[in-house]
């Protein structure tokens, strides 16, 4: 297993890096080199990896928590700060490399989400969530029965909607989580999981588990035993159930989505059905 992240050609490295957002991260004289780090487009320098951020004030958000954020048993790719204590500098965010790589290790990447979680029980709800509209609050939002949503039925909104009539009320409590965790997971050559960011959702961790696990069933091959694994979880058919009907929304608006796609997510709510 390799720990470093994978280099790009200088022609596919994308958006150039600015000289001033070096100069302010302060590795003005070291080399950047485009690379993938945990499948996102990033500049490596040094120990530092400089990337462009889609959202300020989420990723201003994230680097203020990660940067104080103590979570036994992970390793967090810490923030760095750039020369006038900004976190993000002309759409360009800063992090320490950690190294790592992306491993079918589901059970762990659901440990370390419960441990994350267990560390950010305390945080308070972000304002940055106020008032948003992108997809993932959408689909989470329907899948806890919270907003109606328009899907396209052939991309998974059918199968949606059929779901949608087995949720039940739950008793669970929503705090800060991170709602996409498969991606954002690494592994280095001695098991260690590093965090390589953090992604804010109003939710219950419960739930944050079982996205983990519907994503491992739909496409990351994952045994069909994985769910029973983490039955003991508080409401966990009904978790599992708000989990697939969240990707099940996100996949039915995306405009990736494709057939091979829904075929891991039938299968994951074939797995999720037999539990309610």
């Amino acid at each position: 297993m390799t720990a470093a992240p994978v280099r790009l050609p200088a022609g596919e490295a994308g958006t150039a890096l600015p000289p001033h957002v070096r100069t302010a991260f302060g590795v003005k004289d070291l080399e950047p080199r485009p690379v993938v780090w945990a499948g996102r487009r990033a500049w490596h320098c040094g120990d530092v990896l400089i990337r462009p951020v889609s959202d300020n004030a989420v990723a201003a958000w994230s680097a203020g928590v990660l940067d104080g954020l103590e979570v036994d048993g992970l390793r967090l790719a810490r923030p760095v700060r750039s020369s006038d204590g900004r976190w993000i500098v002309a759409g360009w965010a800063a992090s320490r490399f950690v190294p790592g790589t992306l491993e079918p290790r589901y059970d762990a990447v659901v440990e370390a989400g419960m441990r994350l979680h267990a560390a950010t029980a305390h945080v308070q709800r972000p304002r940055v969530l106020d008032d948003r509209d992108d997809m993932l609050t959408r689909s989470a939002a329907g899948a806890f029965g919270e907003r109606k949503l328009s899907l396209k039925p052939s991309a998974g909104g059918d199968l949606y909607w059929q779901l949608a009539a087995y949720r039940t009320p739950v008793r669970v409590a929503a705090q800060v989580v991170h709602p996409e965790l498969f991606g954002a997971v690494l592994f280095d050559d001695e098991g260690v999981p590093a965090l390589i960011d953090l992604v804010p959702c109003w939710r219950p961790k419960e739930w944050a588990a079982a996205v983990v696990v519907v994503d491992a069933l739909a496409w990351g091959g994952a045994d069909d035993a994985m769910i029973q694994r983490w039955s003991h979880l508080d409401e966990w058919p009904q978790m599992l159930l708000r989990a697939v009907l969240h990707r099940l929304a996100l996949h039915a608006q995306h405009p990736e989505a494709s057939a091979s796609t829904l075929a891991g997510l039938e299968r994951a709510a074939g797995l999720v059905s037999a539990q309610l």
